[in-house]
């Protein structure tokens, strides 16, 4: 399904200050799937994609072949008491918006930060508009499966759908590498026998969040050439940093990087790299890759959405 643009790019993103642009890598994503590369197609639909998941009423479709405005990217993150991280979000999605000119692209918050997420629905459903939810999380749990879909439901009206969690895609896993490089991980240190990788998230009890941070960990030493990753948990999960830390040391790995996988600085962020025995990357924050992938949920959550309305009509 292709995103219809409109003529004007927005100068703002609703619910996000404006930062300044200068000093930011360049958007090229090595790896990156051709539809996704210039991040200005949505992917076609292919057989057994992802369905979007906490529809509160279908999107709508223009009768007689009009194109209506395409619906709002909604990014929902956690919420932190840490002032970076909202401003860490709002230079992700400008970067979002540089990428599909013309999209509304909003930022709303669970918990902590302004905009909360039932205050920025009840704008879009007075303003009569459809929106795709992305969540800006890492792995599936409660948030994704219970406090967006309710917060959908609490939202009379409102066309909407909730999209994917970030999840285990070469997208993410190229975020994820590229920090590690900037932080000093090289490939000699993927090659050596005495290195090794902890992969640190905030950590959840849905058994969903940890078989998916398993997953991101495969492919993270599968792209820094075969190292090992061990999955870690500030919370919730075990093991905790330290004690993925010592359980490579226990094989011979005493040359340890906490790769970050956060979406922003905060407490939990900062705690994993105050363990790291050597070097910690900065969280994903607003990278390329990341920008990429946020529109990649958008966009597999429309065409899932396309599909339920064709099936309904046959």
């Amino acid at each position: 399904m292709t995103t219809p643009s409109m003529t004007t790019p927005p100068r703002t993103i609703r619910g996000a200050t404006r930062q300044p642009t200068r000093g930011r890598p360049a958007d090229t994503v090595r790896g990156a799937a051709p539809e996704l590369a210039g991040g200005a197609a949505p992917p076609r639909t292919t057989p057994g994609a992802e369905p979007a998941r906490g529809a509160a009423a279908p999107l709508r479709h223009a009768p007689g072949g009009t194109a209506p405005a395409a619906p709002v990217l909604v990014a929902v993150g956690h919420g932190s008491r840490d002032p970076r991280a909202r401003a860490t979000l709002a230079r992700l999605l400008e970067r979002v918006g540089e990428l599909r000119p013309g999209l509304d692209v909003r930022l709303a918050h669970i918990e902590l930060n302004t905009p909360l997420l039932d205050t920025a629905l009840a704008e879009l459903a007075a303003e009569d508009r459809d929106a795709v939810l992305v969540p800006l999380l890492l792995a599936p749990g409660h948030h994704v499966g219970h406090d967006l879909p309710a917060a959908l439901a609490a939202a009379p009206g409102l066309r909407a759908r909730v999209a994917g969690p970030l999840g285990a895609h070469p997208l993410l896993v190229e975020a994820l590498a590229d920090r590690l490089a900037h932080a000093g991980w090289t490939p000699e240190d993927g090659a050596s026998r005495t290195a090794g990788v902890v992969l640190a998230s905030a950590g959840s009890r849905d058994p969903r969040s940890g078989a998916e941070l398993r997953r991101i960990a495969a492919l993270l030493g599968e792209r820094l050439g075969g190292v090992p990753v061990v999955p870690a948990y500030a919370s919730a999960a075990a093991p905790t940093v330290p004690e993925a830390v010592r359980a490579l040391a226990a094989r011979g790995r005493h040359r340890v990087a906490v790769a970050s996988c956060f979406t922003a600085p905060g407490l939990f962020a900062s705690r994993a790299a105050a363990h790291a025995p050597w070097i910690a990357s900065e969280p994903l924050g607003a990278h390329p890759a990341l920008a990429r992938l946020v529109l990649h949920r958008y966009d597999r959550a429309l065409c899932a959405a396309t599909r339920e309305r064709e099936l309904a009509t046959v």
